[in-house]
């Protein structure tokens, strides 16, 4: 199993007390990409580009960046098995 994907596992059972670098490497695990932003980081998915996030450079996230975070993946999963 790779690293994305034990983070996500792990972002499932408990969604407070990450970091933005966290999120930075899930993301960046399941294919997204960075685009630095004035006080956010936006992630978008090249695949996909209606998946996309906002997450701000703060040191501890609120946990609604994760549970979108969880959301997105979620939905890149459905997408990707619905493509032929």
């Amino acid at each position: 199993m790779d690293e994305a994907q034990k983070l996500f596992e792990r972002m499932t059972r408990s969604k407070s007390g990450w970091k933005a670098r966290d999120l930075e490497a899930l993301y960046l695990g399941f294919g997204f990409q960075k685009r630095e932003g004035g006080k956010h980081v936006v992630y978008s998915h090249p695949e996909f580009p209606q998946l996309r996030a906002t997450v701000t450079r703060a040191r501890n996230l609120p946990r609604g960046y994760v549970q979108t975070a969880l959301s997105l993946i979620n939905e890149l999963r459905r997408l990707k098995e619905q493509q032929p």
